[in-house]
């Protein structure tokens, strides 16, 4: 009986682990495979993996995503192409950039950690790609599960 209990507890610490995470693509068409994606309310932590599935390096077709309130996109994105490519094309210490990933090419891919506690399920949030010109086509939304 325990060692059921133990396994079933072990089993389920995986289940919520594979919650608290995403795998997210990218490709030459400057497309995200996937336009939307929800954060479990029982996440503290939830950690975006971002794939470049394409073949394009990343001068030329670099892509990252970027995880911002609704009202501040269109001004972060607008000041990433200043920020220019060794930054990342990100205003570098933005305060109004929740978590990131840097800059990858075709065949690479990144990660980066969201720290859940700090959202509110009552605000929108949206990620980007802010290489210049991607935002326009690669965004989606973000929703915290209440």
């Amino acid at each position: 009986m325990r060692k059921a209990l133990f396994f079933s507890m072990w089993l389920s610490s995986f289940a919520f682990a594979d919650d608290c995470q995403i795998v997210i693509s990218s490709n030459d068409q400057m497309q995200y495979d996937q336009k939307n994606f929800t954060i479990p309310k029982q996440c503290k932590n939830f950690q975006v993996t971002l794939q470049h599935t394409g073949n394009l390096p990343k001068v030329a077709m670099g892509h990252n995503l970027v995880i911002v309130r609704q009202s501040d996109l269109e001004s972060v994105a607008t000041e990433a192409l200043a920020a220019g490519p060794s930054n990342g094309y990100l205003k570098p210490d933005d305060a109004r950039v929740i978590a990131h990933t840097p800059m990858i090419g075709g065949g690479e891919k990144a990660q980066t950690t969201i720290d859940v506690t700090k959202l509110n399920s009552e605000e929108e949030y949206l990620y980007f790609c802010s290489f210049p010109g991607h935002y326009a086509m690669m965004k989606g939304k973000i929703t915290i599960e209440k």
